[in-house]
């Protein structure tokens, strides 16, 4: 490395320039791609600098002696500026006696202010003791306040508390007993869907849509009006249930707050400076994690009681409402149960007469059976009896045809034989007609046995399934306490 005369190798101004952003190139080679740029005392403007540049720009440029050679230039001056800064590193005397009057003045001074601060100080802390004791005597008394509010809401949440608790039991009652009622109306239903069932067993003209048939249908509407009204008053029930539980709940969560603010309040208000259990906490008193004001924390409490004694207003309602309908729905259904019963009696009696009447019916029809079937008989033997005489006088007619020439003769003889033939086939034929009318008498009384027959069978059909089958269901009818939901 090249050294130049009159500076220091650690001097600032000649070493390399360094570059904020890139890091420093150390040089590899001595080639001219190796030398750096330097700041030179008088060539501050130089971007970069060359051995040849100095001796070009220099103001000591190489001259030629008379043989033409090339001398070389002139050095810089010798520069050393830690001696010439060390010049003015002196004070003068005016400055040190200044500097002592300066000192003592100023230790006077702070010994007076001294003072004034001490006395100042005590007094200060004596104000600042009597304002903390104020202070937390004020707290003190702030919070026993709070205490007496938080025991006044205490006992108005507990006491609201239990009469909603209270109000929903009566309610739940209500309820099992509008459900209790609503599961003992369907075997009354069952048996009228029963008897309607039965009933369709009638048979032939009996099928009829008569005045019991019109009541079982009545009851089965009355039934499942008064199930439908119990199951709605149910539903309304739940839902005001719920209504109450919430109410509950909210009632819970808030006396639940309470004791916990009264308690923490409580352990506040017996915290003395004596503790054991104080301790610092710094920066708490800059965070403000409160939510209400004495205002709107009362007026929670306050809404929270309202609520609740508004779905207890509705409760006693629905408790009202539900023994209204238990009591109308037990009437109406025993009322319709009694008019299906003297519905069932009247036609019972009706089926009963019909049939009495039939059986006589069919005793006279059996008598007038006989009596034609004898009568028939009768015409069968008349018609045989008129065989032998209509034989007589055909086989006399038939031998008097064998007469020779003139002997047949229409004598007197001839017409009687041939009026006798005529007047017994007359005979026969009116026996013969009045024969087949007995004979069709006789199966029209036929049919009109089986008839009645059939008849009375449907009739002991009807009165089976009336009087045996659906009166023998509906000899019993739920209670009023159970059709009212007490089982």
């Amino acid at each position: 490395m090249m050294e130049f005369l009159g500076t220091t190798q650690t001097a600032s101004y000649c070493g390399p320039r360094k570059s904020c952003l890139l890091p420093e190139v150390a040089p590899t080679s001595l080639t001219h791609d190796s030398y750096q740029a330097y700041y030179l005392p008088g060539y501050r403007y130089l971007s970069s600098w060359r051995p040849s540049l100095f001796y070009k720009v220099s103001s000591f440029r190489p001259h030629e002696d008379g043989s033409g050679r090339l001398l070389a230039p002139l050095r810089p001056p010798t520069v050393l500026p830690s001696v010439r800064s060390a010049l003015y590193a002196r004070y003068s005397p005016q400055d040190w006696y200044k500097a002592n009057a300066n000192a003592i003045k100023g230790s006077e001074a702070y010994r007076h202010w001294a003072g004034h601060l001490n006395a100042d100080s005590t007094r200060l802390m004596q104000d600042k003791d009597q304002l903390t004791r104020q202070q937390q005597e004020s707290t003190g008394k702030n919070i026993g306040q709070r205490l007496a509010d938080i025991d006044f809401w205490r006992s108005e949440l507990s006491y609201e508390l239990e009469r909603l608790v209270t109000a929903t039991r009566a309610l739940d009652t209500a309820k099992r007993r509008l459900e209790c009622a609503a599961d003992e109306a369907q075997g009354p239903l069952q048996v009228v869907l029963e008897c309607l069932y039965n009933r369709e067993k009638r048979m032939g003209i009996d099928l009829v849509h008569d005045n019991v048939e019109k009541n079982l249908i009545q009851e089965t509407d009355v039934i499942r009006s008064c199930q439908e009204k119990m199951r709605k008053l149910a539903e309304r029930i739940d839902q005001q249930m719920a209504i109450n539980r919430d109410a509950q709940h909210a009632l819970e969560r808030d006396l639940r707050d309470k004791n916990s603010a009264h308690f923490i309040d409580e352990k506040c208000y017996n915290l003395r400076n004596t503790s054991d259990s104080i301790n610092y906490y710094h920066g708490v008193e800059k965070i403000d994690g409160t939510v209400t004001v004495p205002e709107t924390w009362a007026k929670f409490s306050d809404d929270n009681i309202r609520y609740s004694q508004n779905a207890r207003a509705n409760t006693t309602t629905l408790c009202k409402e539900a023994d209204h309908v238990l009591e109308v729905t037990s009437d109406d259904m025993w009322r319709q149960w009694t008019d299906t019963n003297l519905a069932f009696d009247s036609r019972i009696s009706e089926i009963a007469d019909s049939k009495n009447q039939m059986q006589a019916q069919l005793a006279k029809t059996l008598q007038q059976i006989f009596q034609t079937e004898n009568t028939i008989m009768l015409l069968e033997r008349a018609i045989m009896a008129k065989e032998c005489p209509l034989k007589l006088a055909q086989t006399r007619l038939e031998a008097r045809t064998w007469r020779p020439n003139m002997e047949l003769c229409r004598d007197v003889p001839q017409f009687k034989l041939v009026n006798e033939v005529f007047t017994i086939d007359d005979t026969l034929q009116t026996l013969k007609l009045r024969l087949r009318e007995a004979q069709d008498t006789l199966q029209l009384l036929i049919f009109n046995k089986a008839k009645l027959e059939h008849d009375l069978l449907v009739k002991a059909n009807s009165l089976f399934i009336d009087k045996e089958k659906c009166m023998g269901m509906r000899k019993t009818f739920p209670s009023t306490p159970r059709l009212v939901g007490y089982v």
